[in-house]
């Protein structure tokens, strides 16, 4: 058997990076396959390791022992893995490699966490954290009525809302949509919109400057309110996750609770009746208004 033509870990990965984003993959999958390769490489190189070529499973089998050494959770490392199945195939099928060492790599078993989902006094308590702040307060009145994602939420233009409507662009691989705007909600944009910086930006949600306001920036104010409010292990995607089970723990059809939260899947959605009961028996139709 012919032995392949040596190719660098750095040039393989550069090839899957560019075949990526051909495939118009997310740039946060894109990211995340990256950091992953990367971590990986600098382990390899630090053991003389440097063509993609020579990589064997006891290579990956090593590495995947020593995350596990160094305290990374299962759900991490079968991500990492998800990262070296790929990477690998895809050299295997562009011939780069002659066998996929990835592919015997058995992923850790996984211990399936509930969703977080906030109980009305929760809600409540993050309500009034926020009340003196009109712009993050409506953006979380926002996620909290649409259950829409924190990257959708800083795409939105001042078109995007008409009357009682929100739609939501597409982006990257997030379906657009348009769903019904409740009147908590649309009373907080409207209270927002009044104080606004009369800039011109399209951008809904932007600076006292008039730059857009960046996920990042989105996230660190939520999360300021949610240590204010007393809120523990709380993420910005768990308003998302209080949504969706509160909908259907409302008796609204999971098929269109799906639609509105643009999941890819009905059973992405089926997934939280198995949890609304626990968290949210508290909770009443003040909290989510459709």
């Amino acid at each position: 058997m012919n032995l392949p033509d040596p190719v660098s870990f750095e040039s393989a990965l550069t090839k899957f990076l560019d075949y990526l984003k051909l495939q118009k993959r997310s740039s946060a999958t894109t990211t995340a396959y990256g950091s992953d390769l990367s971590q990986l490489h600098r382990h390899l190189k630090d053991h003389r390791i440097t063509q993609a070529t020579t990589i064997a499973t006891d290579h990956l089998q090593a590495y995947i022992d020593h995350l596990g050494q160094k305290g990374y959770t299962p759900k991490s490392i079968s991500r990492k893995i998800n990262s070296f199945k790929t990477f690998f195939k895809y050299l295997h099928t562009e011939k780069i490699i002659i066998e996929n060492p990835a592919h015997p790599l058995v992923h850790p078993k996984l211990t399936a966490k509930p969703p977080r989902i906030l109980t009305s006094t929760e809600v409540r308590n993050l309500r009034e954290a926020a009340r003196l702040d009109i712009r993050i307060g409506s953006i979380i009145e926002l996620l909290l009525q649409t259950g829409m994602r924190i990257s959708e939420l800083a795409g939105l233009k001042v078109d995007s809302i008409k009357k009682n409507e929100l739609h939501i662009n597409a982006i990257e691989n997030n379906l657009a949509r348009t769903i019904p705007l409740g009147r908590a909600a649309h009373t907080a944009i409207q209270n927002y919109l009044s104080l606004r910086p009369k800039i011109d930006n399209s951008h809904l949600f932007i600076t006292k400057t008039g730059r857009p306001l960046l996920i990042r920036n989105i996230r660190t104010s939520i999360d300021r309110y949610f240590k204010k409010a007393g809120l523990k292990d709380v993420k910005v995607n768990d308003l998302r996750h209080t949504f969706i089970a509160h909908q259907l723990k409302s008796g609204i059809d999971p098929d269109t609770v799906y639609k509105h939260v643009g999941h890819k899947r009905l059973s992405s959605t089926q997934k939280y009746l198995d949890h609304v009961k626990i968290e949210i028996s508290e909770m009443t139709s003040a909290v989510i208004e459709l």
